[in-house]
């Protein structure tokens, strides 16, 4: 269903109302310098925005799809040519994922557990494209993910020395 952007999502923000990037993931290589200004001009743009015009922009040569959701921005850029509702179906599946996974998900949960936040984008989309539509499958994905690092823990090998 979700498997519509005909080349690929370029890239995901995440930011706060204040501009603060919070999450970002490439899936298309720019220098360092490169990505810092693009998160800088759209944030800006996008936080100038009023809350009634339309989600969608057209920025440079792509098309940028963004929603707010409480106190967070889910900003994307598409190709030109990609549909952008589409695109903004991804963003609020991938808000669906991490209000399930945090219980009503906000900027600190995302503060706090980037690397979920992370590791469920990654769940959810490779290389720029929707790989798993089921937000039971990331669930899945992510909770097998949390028992593995339950386990990793140093607390058993400290017991297991005796000096637990």
């Amino acid at each position: 269903a979700l498997q519509g952007l005909s080349k690929m999502m370029q890239f995901m923000l995440l930011f706060s109302r204040q501009g603060k990037l919070r999450l970002q993931k490439w899936y298309v290589a720019n220098q360092e310098g490169e990505k810092k200004k693009i998160c800088r001009d759209l944030i800006s743009t996008i936080l100038a925005r009023k809350p009634k015009m339309s989600s969608f922009l057209e920025w440079q040569d792509l098309k940028i799809v963004y929603k707010r959701y409480a106190s967070l921005y889910f900003c994307c850029a598409i190709e030109n040519t990609d549909n952008e509702l589409i695109a903004l179906e991804i963003i609020h599946r991938y808000v669906e994922l991490l209000d399930k996974y945090f219980g009503s998900v906000c900027e600190l949960d995302i503060i706090f557990n980037f690397e979920k936040a992370y590791f469920m984008l990654d769940e959810f989309i490779i290389g720029g494209e929707v790989q798993e539509t089921s937000k039971k499958n990331v669930l899945k994905a992510i909770a097998a993910q949390d028992l593995l690092q339950e386990e990793e823990t140093p607390q058993g090998f400290f017991e297991d020395a005796g000096l637990g």
